[in-house]
């Protein structure tokens, strides 16, 4: 898997001061995407062990409040392999960093063990540690700069944990 780029104090993408990581490859390929360049999955560095190791230290001071992957697309399931070990490890080392998941395929896609274009193997373990996912492609004509962490009005923030309770997608607050 390639990346495009690390924020190591980022505020705007979750709540509080988050590392991003912004992965590469998307075949959405949204219409007013702010991040073109990552739709290529070649595109920028090689997301290593060394990489990784980087972004579990980032996230560890009490004043970083968790890790948000964006894109790109973090659930095409090429990058849900390379990513799956990132997210143990937060769980594991850092139990007061939450995890936030930026996609455009939307929860029911997610979860619908059918659907080979997004759901893998890892991706329930994926969905299992994760604290809320911002769902939904993005839509140009639905744009809204005034949506806290979403661009457009169809993204929904979902509360994962509940949801997964739920059997049904709970809105976070």
């Amino acid at each position: 898997m390639k990346y495009g780029q690390i924020y190591y104090t980022d505020i705007a993408n979750g709540p509080g001061c988050r590392t991003s990581l912004f992965v590469s490859g998307c075949t959405h390929h949204c219409k007013g995407c702010f991040n073109e360049e990552t739709w290529d999955f070649s595109f920028g560095h090689e997301y290593t062990k060394e990489v990784e190791n980087q972004v579990l230290e980032s996230v560890k001071p009490s004043y970083i409040s968790g890790l948000t992957v964006l894109g790109g697309e973090p659930m095409e399931p090429e990058n849900q392999r390379a990513l799956i070990s990132l997210y143990r490890r937060v769980r594991e080392k850092v139990p007061h960093a939450t995890i936030w998941i930026y996609s455009g395929y939307t929860w029911e896609e997610l979860t619908d063990k059918e659907n080979r274009r997004c759901h893998c193997e890892v991706t329930d373990e994926i969905l299992s540690l994760t604290d809320v996912l911002v769902d939904g492609e993005f839509v140009e004509d639905l744009k809204d700069i005034s949506l806290h962490f979403r661009g457009s009005s169809n993204q929904r923030l979902i509360d994962v944990p509940a949801s997964l309770e739920a059997g049904t997608p709970v809105l976070a607050e």
